[in-house]
């Protein structure tokens, strides 16, 4: 009987928030090792609770990366894997191994797995979905130097037509993180800077970053000192202490942009634990970092 009244009282914790929320848009960067995991528990564990989301009413839409199944992929294929400040280097052999892997293998599979859990998805080329300039890096050494990567881009422009008409549906989309450059070339971008754009064009009430790290860590070697609250303010402050720094860089640059264009919180959440998307949208303690204004 215990077990039973803990149950009700988590139901109505998370009452008030699925009235708050029921009718909004979320966005869900969807990224880790948990992707890669030989347990169908895991992998089914985010997209169960993508399909909660729908049966409540609000509209998820995800972006995904796939980052250690592409290097597998490009190993396979007699690829050598090369990073420069956390890009991957994507020449032409890499860009076609990067675009396979990501909208025609893992994306189809995301939204298998989501249908496999009587939600309902539809899976996009991120070429469809996004036009991107070619990035080039600053060159930290020379000053004033560029430095080239390939075909990687940053996303400029979302076509945000497809998404709505799926969000009117009661469909998620689900978008690979590749886009469209000037040239009508292929581009790999970056899938936290991808769902950013994402939600700022679609007006979003949140944006959640998955990955494998508890949050925002004040000390990356301690998973215990999780900054569980984070105002945009701070930012550039923790960026010179080093606390943030590499990868967590442009997550934490586009949460900071999302803040700004009008999405209320942007959370960090660990998506090797179970449910940790529903833990942060509908309890009251939250896990993970929270981004706020």
């Amino acid at each position: 009987m215990q077990d039973l009244i803990a149950k009700a009282a988590t139901l109505l914790e998370a009452l008030p928030y699925i009235q708050k929320f029921s009718g909004e848009t979320f966005v869900v960067k969807y990224g880790g090792s948990f992707m890669d995991s030989p347990d169908p528990a895991v992998r089914n564990g985010v997209a169960r609770d993508i399909v909660f989301l729908e049966a409540v009413e609000i509209n998820p839409v995800v972006v995904h990366g796939g980052g250690k199944a592409i290097t597998r992929a490009m190993e396979a294929a007699g690829l050598k894997a090369n990073f420069i400040q956390g890009m991957r280097v994507t020449d032409e052999a890499t860009v076609d191994v990067v675009n396979r892997v990501l909208s025609a293998e893992i994306n189809p599979e995301i939204v298998k797995t989501i249908e496999s859990l009587g939600g309902k998805a539809r899976g996009f080329c991120g070429a469809d979905i996004f036009k991107c300039r070619k990035l080039l890096l600053d060159d930290k050494d020379q000053p004033g130097r560029k430095i080239d990567v390939g075909f990687v881009g940053e996303v400029i422009e979302v076509n945000t037509d497809p998404l709505r008409q799926c969000i009117r549906r009661g469909v998620t989309p689900v978008i690979s993180p590749v886009a469209l450059g000037a040239d009508g070339k292929i581009y790999n971008c970056n899938a936290d800077v991808a769902a950013a754009q994402i939600a700022i064009a679609l007006k979003a009430k949140r944006l959640v970053f998955m990955s494998d790290v508890p949050g925002l860590l004040r000390d990356p070697k301690n998973p215990d000192s999780v900054i569980s609250h984070l105002k945009s303010v701070a930012v550039e402050e923790l960026k010179k202490l080093g606390v943030i720094d590499k990868g967590m860089i442009p997550k934490v640059d586009s949460a900071v942009a999302a803040i700004k264009a009008g999405v209320e919180k942007v959370s960090f959440v660990d998506g090797r634990a179970p449910h940790s998307v529903l833990l942060e949208i509908f309890t009251d303690e939250g896990v993970g970092t929270e981004v706020v204004m």
